[in-house]
Parts: structure tokens; sequence; C-alpha cells
């Protein structure tokens, strides 16, 4: 096999890395497109200089994908779910073993800081060891019928699976979509974002030297037209995807036509409630990481901060202090806090929400600018002061769309039936949050807004036990969890007659 791009990143520091080999992987190894035609550059956020050059798969590269992909299939759905279990735990063994290296890839690709991108790695491993420890465990069921007749249910695999993969978490995405369906026994087709084609292909090497069937997993890099093309592929079962409505829409509307099975993970404009009563300590650090995750990066963060108006200067004085504190710069220093956005264009996105929802009438108590770090070579990255609004009303621009960016909308309210009615009002319903002493209110609160996942107590704590998934225009179907063997196979009835047939004609 080639050399790996993780042998080339030991000694890579920010602004170093320059990825010449080819991006996609079938058939057990990367291959080149056809034509090097409609490259576009892939830039590293920290820098804004260019990594890495894509090339779009086109109509060949993806049928050659698919076909890869169904031959594997075929020989993956037939061994054991305890044969498969083996070789998944084997490829967890080896994220583990290069937890660090994986780390650094992604934080040179994304721009998170190292810190979150070791916790990301983590949660892969663990997921794909959650799942290998359930690939053994998919049984049927026994139905005994009249006269001694029986039936029985076999949950069988659905095929060829695509995974179509967001941006700010490229290499875990690549295994919480990978992971459940090889439990099932699919093999998958996986296109990263554009933005972040690089980790994907790791986990692909990853899978190849565990043990899996050359084709099991497939990577294929390209944007809409790509996504097109797999999502209209007749050889394909079921699409999974992760990212904005507009698309997840459009995906939807594609996979239709050939009646494949559906995941949607979109975005959302979660609430945070806090109560007066709550740990004001507590509050005031699940808000910081309902926001400032991944630069703000992030679908399910509360980034509606609804604070109880009794404890709202007590809590500003100390969200503002702690988030001017956040350290931005370079995201593979140790003590970064906060690295760059995606791109240039989602960072002028970010810093445009902020001048309209101050034209609006809101007030930054902090941040909202551009950041320039002090380090020449950071000069031209995409980084940005992590900001706070207040004097945010439902009504603004702010508060209703999804921002993508770190900003924290801080909205006061007085009575509970009043904040949920708000909280609710969206389109969106992917996660929610509150912050309360009281266990009843705490519970019943939950009960009643309008989302997947609601934190009690803690804010985006999503480890690979629980199921994940939005409400109404933030998708359907769920990640994680055991339901999620659910969505990767389906049920077979069989009927076994041990009399004579009854005879009505």
């Amino acid at each position: 096999m080639a050399q790996s791009i993780l042998d080339m990143i030991s000694g890579a520091s920010t602004g170093a890395l320059v990825v010449t080999e080819p991006l996609n992987f079938w058939a057990g190894k990367r291959v080149k497109t056809r034509e090097d035609k409609n490259a576009e550059p892939v830039f590293e956020p920290a820098t804004g200089r260019v990594l890495c050059q894509l090339v779009p798969c086109g109509a060949e590269e993806v049928e050659e994908a698919i076909q890869s992909a169904h031959s594997a299939y075929v020989k993956w759905s037939k061994m054991s779910g305890m044969e498969r279990a083996r070789v998944m735990l084997e490829a967890a063994r080896i994220i583990r073993e290069r937890r660090e290296k994986i780390a650094k890839l992604e934080v040179i690709n994304n721009g998170k800081c190292i810190t979150e991108a070791l916790v990301d790695v983590d949660v892969a491993w663990q997921t794909m060891e959650f799942y290998a420890g359930m690939a053994g465990t998919l049984t049927g069921q026994h139905i005994q019928l009249p006269g001694g007749a029986f039936a029985y249910t076999r949950r069988e695999a659905l095929g060829v699976c695509v995974g179509i993969g967001a941006f700010n978490y490229p290499f875990q995405i690549s295994v919480t979509k990978s992971a459940p369906a090889l439990a099932c026994g699919n093999a998958m087709v996986f296109k990263p974002s554009p933005m972040t084609p690089l980790t994907a292909l790791v986990m692909a090497e990853i899978y190849k030297e565990a043990g899996v069937p050359d084709g099991l997993f497939c990577v294929v890099q390209g944007g809409a037209e790509t996504g097109t093309l797999l999502c209209h592929h007749p050889k394909v079962a079921k699409v999974s995807f992760t990212g904005s409505v507009p698309t997840g829409k459009k995906v939807m509307e594609m996979s239709a036509k050939g009646v494949k099975q559906v995941t949607l993970e979109l975005g959302g404009k979660s609430p945070l409630i806090i109560f007066k009563d709550c740990d004001l300590e507590n509050a005031i650090r699940g808000a910081l990481m309902a926001n400032f995750l991944t630069q703000g990066q992030v679908c399910c963060n509360g980034t509606r901060v609804f604070v109880q108006r009794e404890i709202m200067p007590q809590f500003l004085e100390e969200v503002v202090k702690r988030t001017k504190a956040i350290s931005v710069g370079d995201p593979l220093l140790d003590g970064t806090r906060m690295g760059a956005l995606i791109s240039k264009p989602q960072l002028d996105k970010a810093l445009g929400f902020v001048t309209q929802a101050k034209k609006e009438g809101a007030k930054a108590l902090c941040g909202g600018d551009p950041f320039v770090p002090t380090d020449p070579k950071l000069k031209g990255g995409y980084f940005m002061s992590p900001c706070v609004l207040e004097n945010c009303r439902d009504d603004m621009t702010c508060v209703k769309e999804e921002i993508f960016g770190p900003v924290m909308s801080v909205l006061s309210f007085d009575s509970e039936d009043e904040v949920i009615q708000r909280a609710n009002n969206t389109t969106y319903g992917l996660a929610s949050g509150v912050f309360t002493r009281d266990i009843s209110r705490a519970h019943r609160v939950a009960e009643r807004l309008e989302a997947g996942t609601c934190f009690i107590n803690n804010y985006n704590n999503s480890p690979v036990e629980m199921p994940f998934g939005g409400y109404k225009m933030s998708g359907f179907g769920r990640e994680n969890g055991q339901v999620t063997i659910e969505y990767y196979s389906q049920l077979k009835t069989v009927v076994v007659e041990l009399g004579d047939v009854e005879n009505h004609f």
C-alpha cells in the first residue's frame, strides 16, 4: 500500500503539511481520478494556505466505488456477527494506537483545537467498540402460530449504504456512520465534506489493515454532483446525511426516487434554558460548552440561551469574563481552546450575523470581530473572537437562523410556560437544555421541549450509548445507541407450516 498520510504527520506543524496523494479509496487501495479537471483547492483553516487539491469523482469513479462496495458486501454479510466484531475491534485498536496522529491531521484539515480533536478520536474508537459489541447480538424472534406452525424473523443487512459527512467532525462522522452499518453486514461508500477530505481516507486505510474485504469502506471525494450520483445509484440501499437543511431536503428528494432509506441529521437552533434556582457555576460552564466547541460549528449547539431575568446580571458578568479568556490561536498548541473556522466564507458569514444583530438592537458584550494571532504564519487564518450578544429578541436574525460560528445569543425570560413556548417557536428541533435544581421542573421541561435530545444540568455530552437525532426540520432517524441498528438493517419474516395447506378452492 502507498504511504499513509499519517506517516507524513509526525513532524508536521501548522502551515507545513502538503498532501499530493490520491484522496479516493476503493477496492482496497487509493485511487486517482481519471481526469484532473474541476480540481478545487482545500485550505488549511489556521493559515489560509492550500493543503491539497480535490478532484471530484464523476460517474465512472462512483460506479467503480459502488461495484467494489457491493462485491465486499456479498462477502461481509455472509460472515457471522462475531467474525465481523473481531475485525471491528481490531480497527478500534488501530485508531487508539494512532490517536495522536489522527487528531493532528484532523486539526490541520478542520481547524479545531487539538484538545477537542483528541476527544473526537476517542469517541470514534469507542463507537467502533460499541457496535462491534452489538454485531454478535443481532437476532430475530420466534413466533408460535396455531396448529404447530411458527414464524421467525431475521435481521438482515441492507446492502451498500452511502454516508455523506460534514466538515465539523470529519473523522468521527466517518465512524459514526460506518460502524453500525458494518456491524449489520453492510458496506459503505463515504463522501466526506469537500472541505475536509483527509481523515476519512485514514479510516479507509485502517479498515483495510484491520481485515475487512477490499471495498467494504470506500471513500469518494466531491461536492454536490458526486453526492447526486451516489443518491441516484440503483445499487445504493440507504443514504445517511449530515449537513444543512436545504441539502438534506435534496438528499431526501433524490433518494425517494429509488425508494431508498434515509437518515438525516440536519441543522439546529437549540434552546438552553437557565432557571434562577440553578447551580450558576454549572450553568455558565454549560453555556460555554453549548456555544464554543469547534468554534461554534456544531449543529446541536444551544445558541439561544434563555436566562431567567433575576440572575441575568450575574450570568452575563461571568460568562463574558470567561468568554474573553478563551485562548484563540494555533490549534495544534495544547493551550489553545479555540481554533479557526472552516473557511473564509464561513468566517464572513458568522461576522455578518454579528453585524446584523447589532443593527437589529443587540449589543456585543465581547468578541464578534476577526481575530489576528501574533504568529505570522496564522495571519491568513480564519479566526474570530468568540462573541456574547445581549438585548436579543426572538425576532432577531441571530436568534432565528443557524450561525455556525462562536456567537452566543442571550435572551431573558420570566416564567416557565413563557420560555417553553418561545423555545419551541422554531422550525428546528435537534437539541435543548435546562439548568435547574428542581428535579420535577427539569423533567417537566424536558417533556415539553420539542427536540430530539434534552440535556439536564449539562450540555453537549453525547456518548455513543445514547441515540442522537432531531425533531421537525432537524431531520429524522437516529445515530448512536442501540436503536441505530434498526436504521442499518431490515427485517424478514419467515413463515413455516408443519401441517397441510388449507385449501379454500
